[in-house]
């Protein structure tokens, strides 16, 4: 049985040491062939696979941040500026291509910008059911015509799903509802990946604490 118990410690070691390696070159594997897929934009004779006659991963990746900056470094001068301007003012007279252009603009926009409170803050919520919390994230406050129709103060907050935390669900909750956490953005989605197995560092008062449960000074301060 001791044999056993030592071959059983000995095969989950080598899995916690193989299995985080193999999901992260997995998953940069799959962001490289994405941004790869830019050389398709190249002449098919120019392509690098065709020059080489073999396929180099990572130079599609390479093109891709070397577009990225030098796209960057060109807007941000006044005849950039001024482009750009040219460039939007011709897709808003497309009716659906203005549409898709303009939302994602402002999302963009607000996400990759400074300032704004948008996935800024992490909170707590009551989610599905009274009884039970959820980890969300404030991105913003509702307009005029939303909160005209509240009979409180109101915050918009998005609800990612666990181990996926790009789906979820948007909703308007009362502000006095939430538990806003002493936690980063960054520890909030590693505790929504792993679905509660790697828990946050406890930082202050408010928050989770080591058990995963919120902590109540944090609840009581918010009410």
């Amino acid at each position: 049985m001791s044999g056993r118990r030592h071959l059983k410690k000995y095969f989950i070691t080598g899995l916690l040491i193989w299995v985080p390696l193999a999901i992260t070159a997995w998953v940069l594997a799959l962001i490289v062939r994405t941004m790869d897929q830019s050389l398709l934009l190249l002449p098919h004779a120019i392509q690098p696979e065709q020059v080489l006659g073999f396929y180099v991963p990572g130079i599609g990746a390479l093109m891709t941040l070397l577009i990225v900056f030098i796209t960057g470094l060109v807007t941000a001068n006044i005849i950039g500026q001024r482009l750009v301007s040219f460039w939007e003012a011709l897709l808003s007279r497309i009716p659906v291509v203005k549409s898709i252009y303009y939302s994602v603009k402002q999302v963009s926009d607000t996400l990759f910008s400074g300032s704004g409170e948008a996935f800024r803050k992490v909170l707590l919520v009551r989610y599905p059911h009274p009884e039970a919390w959820a980890v969300a994230f404030q991105t913003g406050t509702p307009t005029t015509d939303v909160s005209q129709h509240c009979d409180d103060e109101v915050v918009s907050v998005f609800i990612p799903t666990a181990p996926s935390p790009v789906n979820g669900f948007f909703f308007f909750v009362r502000r006095r509802d939430t538990v806003e956490l002493d936690m980063s953005v960054d520890d909030a989605l590693k505790y929504i990946v792993s679905m509660g197995v790697v828990a946050p560092p406890l930082r202050g008062k408010g928050g989770i604490g080591g058990n995963g449960k919120p902590n109540l000074v944090g609840r009581a301060r918010n009410e």
